[in-house]
């Protein structure tokens, strides 16, 4: 080989100032990472350890103990998995509804889907101050509108009853993020091929079938998408019920995340606040899972 070409495909040592550049791109990025991520979680992992008592500071697994036999936190479980199954339900049926309607070549079908996503670019907090007044039973539009129809709407007290409370602020949730989910599974149903349509037409297949046999397994990855990301935000909602129903009547709407801002921020007891929301955490990773392994089985199908 020649002398110069052995010369050009030599590996060329590189200097010490430009293997620092590429970490000082990276360090702010690593200080930022570090400064709102790692270093709360190793402070939280750090508190939920610790237990206030009458001689001191214990350390241990005391606060997680305590989840046991603490009935309001058991109760606040079971009041955020109500409303995430009920609101999940509601939002899934709904939103495949409307993504199968909006499939098809009907008119207004553009004004009608861009209308559709007006709740969903709305700030939360926005859409529960605006509910708040529509659902107050003296002047609001909705116990307005139903007088109107003649309707006695004095016990409809919608934030205020706790028969009712949770249904309100669980149709709320829905009337925001349906067209969320409509969005998802509407780009799944454009997504699938028209050749398995036609199989299933020259097979003679009903519309039932079709839809049974053909679309649903077809827009499964889809499903699941929107349904991990709707579960992961329903099981930490927060702002929404504080501002509708602070948590109330007396603790009718009281969902973990509330829970744990109570016992953090009005009775400072941040080690048992954070035990509860590494158990929230811990839940949430566990579905998670779950439909993770659903969607990676249904890729390697």
């Amino acid at each position: 080989m020649p002398k110069s070409r052995r010369f050009f495909n030599a590996p060329r040592r590189r200097s010490k100032h430009e293997l620092l550049l590429p970490a000082l791109f990276i360090a702010p990025a690593l200080l930022v990472l570090l400064a709102l991520s790692i270093y709360p979680l190793i402070y939280s992992i750090t508190i939920s350890l610790q237990q206030e008592t009458a001689s001191g500071v214990k350390w241990g697994l005391g606060n997680f103990a305590r989840l046991v036999s603490d009935n309001f936190f058991l109760t606040a479980m079971a009041h955020t998995f109500v409303y995430a199954a009920a609101a999940l339900t509601c939002e899934f049926l709904l939103g495949l509804g409307l993504a199968l309607l909006l499939n098809k070549q009907i008119r207004g079908r553009g004004l009608f889907r861009a209308s559709l996503l007006v709740p969903m670019m709305l700030p939360t907090v926005v859409v529960g101050v605006v509910w708040r007044l529509m659902l107050n039973p003296n002047f609001g539009a909705l116990n307005g509108t139903l007088k109107q129809f003649g309707i006695n709407t004095e016990s409809l007290t919608w934030t205020a009853s706790p028969r009712l409370a949770m249904l309100s602020v669980i149709a709320v949730d829905v009337w925001q993020w349906t067209p969320f989910v409509f969005l998802v599974l509407l780009a799944g149903l454009q997504a699938i091929p028209q050749e398995p349509y036609e199989a299933a037409l020259i097979d003679g297949s009903s519309r039932w079938q079709t839809f049974w046999h053909v679309t649903l397994p077809l827009l499964k990855p889809s499903i699941l998408i929107v349904l991990l990301l709707r579960t992961m935000d329903l099981l930490r909602v927060f702002d929404q019920i504080f501002i509708l129903t602070e948590g109330g009547p007396g603790f009718a709407t009281e969902t973990i995340s509330l829970y744990i801002y109570r016992t953090a921020f009005r009775f400072f007891d941040f080690g048992y606040a954070a035990a509860m929301s590494f158990v929230l955490l811990a839940l949430t990773n566990v579905i998670s899972a779950i439909y993770i392994r659903f969607l990676q089985a249904k890729e390697a199908a």
